[in-house]
C-alpha cells in the first residue's frame, strides 16, 4: 500500500515500532504507515478505507486481512492549526507538515525511523538508527514538555525497557518519578489498554521491575499496599510467580486474560481488607465478596478493568473461601463450576506463598483425577463463545 500511495504522487514510509522491531530481527506483530497525503486524500486512494479519530485523524485501510493504521504527516502547531492543549496535555492535533516535523513530533528516537519498502531505504532524522544500536532510550526534544504531552510515554518507557533491554538517557529517566502523577489524567479506559501491553505480552515480570525502578508502579495501582521507596508497591509471591507463568505462557503461544491478572495484581489489598473483616466477625466468603468490590472500585479509578474481567476476578477470589469447604457432598458442585480452574490455578499460586494451602491444593488435586471434567470445560467454552456481546460503537468519521 506505500507503493499505491507513492504511485499516487505523495511520500509515505512504514513509521515506528514496525521499523524498530525490524531492524531488531523480530517480526513486527503489524505496520504503521505515515504519508504526505491527509486523510481525505488517503481516502480517494483507498475508497474502501475508514477515517477515524478526533483527537488525532486517522485513516484505517484493510489490506490482505490486516488492518493498517495510515497517519498524516504532523507538523508543528500554528495559531490559526487544528491543535489544542490543556494543561500541557494534546487533546486535539490535526495540525499536518513534512516528514522531518512528523519525526521531531514522535516520542521516542527508535519510534521515530521512516522506511521506504519500495527503495530500502531508512529516513532518521533524529538519532534513531545509533541509539536502537546502543540500546540507548532517548526522549525526543524537552522531557517536561514530552511527558506533559502525552502521559502514558511515562508507561511507554518503561515497556521499552522491558521489552526491547534499552537504557533510559538521564534526560529522559531523571524526571519520570517527578511526573508519574499525570497518570492520573488519562482516561482509565486507556490506561488498562496499556496494563495490558506491560503484563500480557510476554515480559510481564521485567516490566513490573521497571514500573518499580520508575517509581511508577504505585502511581499506576493506588490500591495496592506502598513498597520500600517512592512510588513502589509491595510485591508478594502471588504477583511475581503469576507474572513467570503468564511470560511462558505467552512464549509458549498459550491464553491468557486480564482477569488472572488483576486477580494476581489486587489479591494483596483483597486479602488484608477480607482478613481484618474475618476479625470483626464476618464471614470468610463474605468478607471476600467485599474486600473486592471495595478494591476493584479503588483500582478503577486509574485503571479501567471491563466488566467481563472484573466478575472472573471476583470469581476467583470468592472460590478461594468455597475451597476450604471440603467436607459433606456440597465441595463436588464446586468441580462443575465454570471459574475452576481459574480458581484451582489461582490456589497453586497462593500455596507458593503460604506452605500450609499445600494440603488443601493436594485435596482439589485428587478430586479431579476421580471425575470426568472434559464435557464441562466444552461446555463452558461453548458457554463463553454463545454469551452476547455489547456491540461497540463504531467511531465517528472525523
Amino acid at each position: 500500500m506505500v507503493e499505491q500511495l507513492q504511485n499516487a504522487g505523495f511520500e509515505a514510509y512504514i513509521v515506528g515500532g514496525s521499523v524498530r522491531d525490524l531492524l531488531l530481527g523480530k517480526v513486527p506483530k503489524d505496520f504503521d504507515v505515515a504519508t504526505s497525503a491527509t486523510p481525505e486524500e488517503v481516502q480517494e486512494v483507498f475508497p474502501r478505507c475508514r477515517l477515524i479519530g478526533r483527537r488525532f485523524r486517522l485513516a484505517h485501510v484493510r489490506k490482505a486481512g490486516s488492518l493498517i493504521e495510515v497517519a498524516t504527516f504532523r507538523g508543528m502547531s500554528t495559531p490559526d492549526g487544528d491543535h489544542e492543549t490543556l494543561n500541557g496535555r494534546i487533546v486535539r492535533d490535526n495540525v499536518f507538515g513534512s516528514v522531518e516535523e512528523d519525526a521531531i513530533r514522535r516520542d521516542f528516537t527508535i519510534n521515530a525511523l521512516f522506511l521506504d519498502p519500495v527503495s530500502g531505504e531508512i529516513r532518521d532524522y533524529v538519532g534513531g538508527y545509533e541509539d536502537l544500536e546502543k540500546r540507548r532510550l532517548r526522549l525526543i526534544g524537552d522531557a517536561d514538555v514530552r511527558y506533559r504531552e502525552d502521559p502514558v510515554r511515562l508507561l511507554r518507557a518503561a515497556r521499552f525497557m522491558a521489552k526491547l533491554g534499552v537504557e533510559p538517557t538521564d534526560d529522559t529517566a531523571a524526571l519520570i518519578p517527578k511526573m508519574a502523577k499525570l497518570l492520573a489524567e488519562v482516561p482509565p479506559a486507556r490506561l488498562f489498554e496499556e496494563v495490558c501491553k506491560l503484563f500480557l505480552t510476554g515480559h510481564g515480570l521485567r516490566s513490573l521491575e521497571a514500573l518499580q525502578r520508575l517509581g511508577l508502579s504505585r502511581p499506576l495501582f493506588p490500591a495496592l499496599p506502598k513498597g520500600s521507596g517512592k512510588g513502589k508497591i509491595r510485591i508478594d509471591t502471588v504477583l511475581r510467580k503469576t507474572l513467570e507463568n503468564t511470560d511462558y505462557r505467552v512464549k509458549k503461544e498459550l491464553p491468557v486474560t486480564p482477569a488472572f491478572l488483576f486477580a494476581a495484581l489486587l489479591w494483596q489489598p483483597v486479602k488484608e481488607q477480607s482478613e481484618q473483616m474475618v476479625k470483626d466477625g464476618e464471614a470468610r466468603y463474605m468478607a471476600i465478596l467485599k474486600a473486592s468490590e471495595l478494591v476493584i472500585a479503588a483500582q478503577c479509578v486509574r485503571t479501567a478493568i471491563p466488566r467481563r474481567f472484573s466478575a472472573v476476578t471476583r470469581q476467583i477470589w470468592v472460590m478461594q473461601a468455597r475451597f476450604e469447604k471440603t467436607r459433606g457432598k456440597r465441595w463436588k458442585r464446586l468441580l462443575y463450576e465454570q471459574r475452576f480452574r481459574a480458581a484451582y490455578d489461582f490456589l497453586l499460586m497462593r500455596a507458593e506463598e503460604d506452605p500450609s494451602l499445600k494440603p488443601l491444593c493436594e485435596f482439589w488435586t485428587e478430586a479431579q483425577k476421580d471425575v470426568d471434567l472434559s464435557h464441562v470445560r466444552r461446555h463452558n467454552r461453548k458457554e463463553d463463545r454463545d454469551r452476547p456481546r455489547r456491540r461497540r460503537r463504531r467511531p465517528r468519521s472525523a
